[in-house]
């Protein structure tokens, strides 16, 4: 986040995953709580795989949501009705149709990964959020994630590379490992300064809460 004052600067980490609609709310819910307290944070994504065994041509979304929760038809419009309301009312565009389609994420957690030891994780995760919910992309392709890429500024050419690299697959087994074995089961799930974990999207209120309980320490 952009430094606004001098105060002190609160480390929060989102773990997530590109095709969670509820991991982008969070993430609009928190930025508003962020401006709305003037609070200075670092922001590091950790890669969560919500269908890690999703095969390479993808599933209809419908599909995939009334298969994996056994929701119907009626409660899968109204979920989606929802978040484009709610998505909305927080500066985020979310589309669906009947092609939407649910897809493997890997190969981005591998980008992002490697993003992050460029200095520009958090744009290139925007980026792909904005891909996959907003102009309905498959962000498995890596014709996608290359656009993805550039419109966060970052080298293509070294992007590709890294999508070919094993370096970036092992980083990302390594930081799922981590996070699952101390619990981490659903996303989004933020962690504020280190000790304080909230799971799901819990509005802005709540996020400023917990911002104020975590400068109130640090001070």
């Amino acid at each position: 986040m952009t430094p606004t004052d001098s105060g002190p600067t609160l480390q929060i980490d989102i773990v997530s995953d590109i095709v969670c609609p509820w991991c982008i709310v969070g993430f609009q819910q928190l930025d508003q709580a962020l401006k709305q307290e003037n609070v200075l944070a670092r922001l590091r994504w950790h890669p969560f795989e919500l269908n890690p065994t999703m095969p390479p041509e993808g599933q209809n979304l419908r599909e995939h949501i009334i298969e994996k929760y056994g929701s119907t038809l009626e409660q899968n419009q109204q979920s989606r009705d929802r978040l484009t309301k709610l998505g909305a009312e927080l500066g985020f565009t979310f589309n669906f149709d009947d092609d939407s389609r649910m897809v493997n994420t890997f190969a981005a957690h591998q980008l992002l990964d490697w993003a992050e030891t460029q200095g520009r994780q958090h744009p290139l995760k925007l980026a792909l959020f904005k891909a996959y919910f907003t102009d309905q992309k498959d962000v498995s392709q890596a014709d996608v994630l290359l656009e993805a890429v550039a419109e966060a500024s970052l080298p293509v050419d070294a992007a590709q590379s890294a999508l070919e690299s094993s370096e970036h697959v092992a980083a990302v087994r390594k930081k799922q490992k981590f996070w699952t074995s101390r619990g981490i089961s659903g996303v989004p799930s933020m962690v504020f300064s280190g000790k304080y974990l909230v799971t799901g999207a819990q509005g802005t209120v709540t996020y400023a809460q917990i911002l104020q309980r975590c400068l109130a320490e640090a001070a």
